[in-house]
């Protein structure tokens, strides 16, 4: 009975948030076709600084919605070969691998940005800060992982040389964790909900954190793609559903007690007081930073490691459609 009336509270919350959201807006706008398709198949992964995506289920409904699926994978490796294969019509996604992805020749299309950090860098007492990794050994969970561009970036930034100054081995996240805290390796980034087990342990110490350190705090960590033949084939259910993701990303900056409940009831994650920390600390103000500037950033610090060939200006024009983003962010004034 306590689950039913949480879950209750909480689509009356979510409903209410949404309507919030447009007040005075939705009635000045045309009138508004249904989606061209009733589907829509997201990814599923176990790092729960995607809540918008999860949260959004209700949303989407609403937005006329009938089947959505979340589709459960392992981690965010698997997240692009979902949306270029079709299998996936849309996710959330860190902005680095998807560049990668972009000069491959993924048909993929990057649409709008969702949050800002949620990766930490850990280290023990060696490690001080980033030029302090090298010569050490740092664990990633494979060589096309999100963490390991990721660090590519860092390194870029600092003047490191990815391929000649680290050391980098390949664990699971588990593993890594436990080879940290006997000091068999130097340092581990960690996505939620990891940092979080990290700091209740006492693994470690963190050295960076992209949500609050510059200049990665100033950049969307998550982006929203979608297979180009979907956006291409359904504008309008494309547009519907970056409106719910939207719309939940705003539910969960003012509700961050109900949508944590919500992850925990879903079996998203098991700690709800970890799912709190997490949603309380990462910046879901989607309105307030630029999804251009993220890709240009990204895209020069992963083209001076030699691991981007094109200019940002070419993987731009090729890769991204901001016309819903424009829209929505008109539409869904606070």
């Amino acid at each position: 009975m306590e689950i039913i009336q949480s879950r209750r509270r909480f689509l009356a919350g979510l409903s209410a948030a949404g309507a919030a959201s447009l007040v005075g807006v939705r009635q000045s706008l045309p009138s508004e076709p249904p989606p061209e398709t009733t589907r829509i198949r997201l990814v599923r992964i176990p790092s729960i600084c995607q809540a918008p995506q999860y949260v959004a289920e209700e949303l989407l409904r609403s937005e006329g919605f009938t089947e959505v699926h979340y589709l459960q994978k392992e981690g965010t490796a698997d997240i692009a070969p979902a949306l270029a294969s079709g299998e996936a019509d849309l996710s959330a996604h860190f902005a680095a691998p998807l560049l990668l992805r972009l000069e491959a020749g993924d048909p993929i299309v990057i649409l709008a940005g969702l949050h800002v950090g949620c990766f930490e860098l850990f280290g023990t007492d060696r490690i001080q800060s980033i030029r302090d990794l090298k010569g050490k050994t740092v664990a990633v969970p494979a060589l096309d992982s999100s963490r390991y561009v990721f660090l590519a970036a860092m390194t870029a930034y600092v003047g490191l040389d990815l391929h000649k100054d680290i050391h980098f081995v390949t664990h699971p996240g588990p593993e890594s964790i436990r080879l940290l805290s006997e000091g068999k390796i130097d340092a581990y980034l960690g996505f939620p909900p990891e940092p979080q087990e990290m700091r209740e342990r006492q693994i470690g110490h963190v050295v960076i954190s992209s949500t609050v350190d510059r200049p990665w705090s100033q950049y969307f960590c998550c982006m929203l793609a979608g297979n180009r033949e979907f956006v291409r084939t359904y504008p309008v259910a494309t547009k519907r559903a970056l409106r719910a993701i939207l719309k939940a990303a705003d539910f969960c900056a003012s509700e961050p007690e109900q949508s944590a409940q919500y992850l925990v009831e879903q079996g998203y994650t098991r700690r709800y007081d970890h799912a709190l920390q997490v949603i309380k600390g990462l910046p879901y103000g989607w309105r307030e930073y630029s999804a251009e500037d993220t890709l240009r950033f990204y895209a020069l610090r992963l083209h001076e490691v030699g691991m981007l060939k094109s200019t940002p200006q070419k993987l731009l024009a090729q890769g991204t459609d901001w016309r819903f983003f424009s829209e929505l962010k008109k539409e869904l004034k606070t």
